[in-house]
C-alpha cells in the first residue's frame, strides 16, 4: 500500500536558514524519481535545483513561488509505492546502522565532514494532508438571505403639532422612520430638524487619489538582494572609507594585449590584464589585502589574494571569487574569470565560489562610465574601478594626440592605510597599465 512521505528542505550550507522558491518544476499528480530536481530556490548566495529523495507521486506542495521557507520546513509530500516504500522509508529514517550522509544540494558536493542526520517519517496528518497546492472540492453554499427591512409600526405616528407633521412634510422626512425624543416617543420639533440636518448634510468626501498613489510598489529585500543591501549598509556603516583617482593612457596595455593573443591559444582577456596587474600591486602594498577586526581591535593582513570580481547578471550583482589569484599567470585569470561569470550568468554559482574574497576588481567600464564611487566589499579593504577605455585627446611625448584613456579609482579603508599607501598603489597600477614592462620587475 503507498505510503506519504514528506521531504523537507533541506539544510543549504553556509549558514543559510531559509530559501525562496523561484519555480516549481512538478505539480501535484505528477510522478517523480529518486533525485529528480523538484523545485528551484534561491538563497542569499546562489540559486539551486532541489532533488527529492523518493520516487513517487507528488500528492502536495508547500508554499507558493515566491514564498521563503526555512530550511526544515515542508517542501512536498509524495506517496511511494510499496515496492519503493522500505528503501526510501529507510533512507528518510536515516537508519544508523547505515550511517548515509544526507544528500547535497546540486552544486553543493558532498561535505563528508558532517555527521549523518537522522530524518524521521512523519505519519500522514491533517496539516499534511492540508497543503497549499491540494484543491479542495468546492462546498454547496447557500444562497444568501437579505434581511427583512424593518416594518413600520401602523396606525398614526404621534406628533406634538401640526406645524411639526408639516415641516417634516415639507422636507421629505419619513416621522414613521424617526424615534421620538419627547414623552412615550412623541416626536418633537428638534426631533424633525435633527433629520433635516442629517438629509443635507454633504456626503463625505472621497480619499483623495494621491494618496494611494503614494504608497508605490513595495519590492521586498530578501534573497540575493536583501543580503547585497545587508552586506552594502553594513559596509557603509562600519567602513570609513576614502577614494582616490588617477587617469591613464591605456594605449600600451591594450598593444600588448593584442601581441598576446596574436600568437595564438586561449584569448587573455583586458580583466586579467588587470588582475595580474592588482597582484603585483598587493604584493607591493600588502595593506590592502587586509581586514579589520573590529572585536580584536586588530588589523589582519592576509597571505592570499583571492580576487574578487563584480559580475552583472539577471538576478542582479555578484561577487566571484578567484582563490589564490597571487599564482595565476594572465592566461589562468582569463580561464577562472570566463568560467565563474558562465556560472554565474547560469545562476549556478556555489556559495562557496561567492565567500571568503580579499580584494575586489570593479569593472564597471563595461557599463559605459568612466568613474564610480564603489562601496567596499564589505569585510575588504580595497577596490580597485575601473571605468571604460575610450580614445581621447592626450598629450603624448610632448604632442597632442589620440590615445586609449581609462580612468583608475582606488576605494580603500582609511584605518588599514593613509592616503600614502593608497596613492603608492594606484600610481603602480596606473604605471603599469601605461607601460606594461614596469610589471616584468616584480615578476
Amino acid at each position: 500500500m503507498p505510503q506519504v512521505m514528506e521531504f523537507k528542505l533541506p539544510d543549504l550550507g553556509e549558514g543559510l536558514t531559509e530559501a525562496e522558491i523561484v519555480r516549481w518544476l512538478v505539480a501535484v499528480g505528477d510522478v517523480v524519481a529518486i533525485d529528480q530536481p523538484v523545485v528551484e530556490v534561491e538563497t542569499a548566495k546562489a540559486m539551486v535545483e532541489v532533488p527529492c529523495p523518493y520516487g513517487g507521486v507528488v500528492t502536495a506542495r508547500f508554499g507558493e513561488e515566491g514564498e521563503e521557507l526555512p530550511v526544515g520546513a515542508p517542501l512536498i509530500t509524495v506517496a511511494v509505492g510499496a515496492q519503493s516504500l522500505p528503501a526510501a522509508a529507510a533512507e528518510a529514517a536515516g537508519d544508523e546502522g547505515s550511517g548515509e550522509a544526507p544528500r547535497p544540494l546540486i552544486g553543493y558536493g558532498s561535505d563528508h565532514s558532517r555527521p549523518a542526520r537522522r530524518r524521521r517519517v512523519r505519519p500522514v496528518t491533517a496539516a499534511v494532508s492540508a497543503p497549499v497546492a491540494a484543491p479542495a472540492p468546492a462546498a454547496v453554499v447557500a444562497a444568501p438571505v437579505a434581511p427583512a427591512a424593518p416594518v413600520a409600526p401602523a396606525g398614526p405616528v404621534p406628533v406634538i403639532s401640526p406645524l411639526v407633521r408639516k415641516l417634516a412634510k415639507d422636507g421629505g422626512v419619513d416621522l414613521r422612520a424617526l424615534h421620538g425624543s419627547g414623552p412615550e416617543g412623541l416626536i418633537l420639533r428638534a426631533d424633525v430638524e435633527a433629520a433635516l440636518a442629517a438629509l443635507r448634510a454633504p456626503a463625505p468626501a472621497p480619499a483623495p487619489a494621491a494618496a494611494v498613489a503614494a504608497q508605490g510598489e513595495r519590492i521586498p529585500l530578501k534573497g540575493l538582494r536583501g543580503a547585497v543591501a545587508e552586506k552594502l549598509s553594513r559596509s557603509r556603516s562600519e567602513i570609513p572609507d576614502a577614494t582616490c583617482w588617477v587617469d591613464a593612457d591605456a594605449t600600451e596595455l591594450m598593444a600588448a594585449r593584442a601581441a598576446m593573443n596574436a600568437v595564438g591559444g586561449p584569448k587573455i582577456s583586458v580583466l586579467a590584464l588587470l588582475a595580474r596587474i592588482c597582484t603585483a600591486a598587493l604584493a607591493k602594498y600588502p595593506e590592502l589585502n587586509s581586514t579589520v577586526d573590529l572585536a580584536a581591535k586588530e588589523i589582519v593582513r592576509l597571505p592570499s589574494v583571492h580576487l574578487g570580481f563584480a559580475a552583472q547578471t539577471e538576478r542582479g550583482l555578484v561577487v566571484p571569487v578567484v582563490r589564490d589569484a597571487q599564482g595565476r599567470n594572465p592566461e589562468s585569470l582569463s580561464a577562472e574569470f570566463a568560467r565563474l561569470t558562465e556560472l554565474a550568468r547560469s545562476g549556478k554559482l556555489a556559495p562557496a565560489d561567492l565567500t571568503g574574497g580579499t580584494f575586489t576588481l570593479n569593472n564597471y567600464g563595461v557599463f559605459g562610465v568612466d568613474g564610480s564611487t564603489p562601496i567596499i566589499n564589505h569585510p575588504e579593504a580595497a577596490m580597485l574601478g575601473v571605468g571604460r577605455i575610450i580614445d581621447k585627446p592626450w598629450v603624448h611625448e610632448g604632442q597632442l594626440a589620440v590615445r586609449k584613456v581609462v580612468q583608475l579609482s582606488l576605494t580603500f579603508d582609511h584605518r588599514v592605510c593613509d592616503g600614502g599607501t593608497a596613492g603608492g598603489f594606484l600610481r603602480y597600477v596606473a604605471d603599469c597599465v601605461e607601460s606594461p614592462a614596469v610589471l616584468l620587475r616584480s615578476l
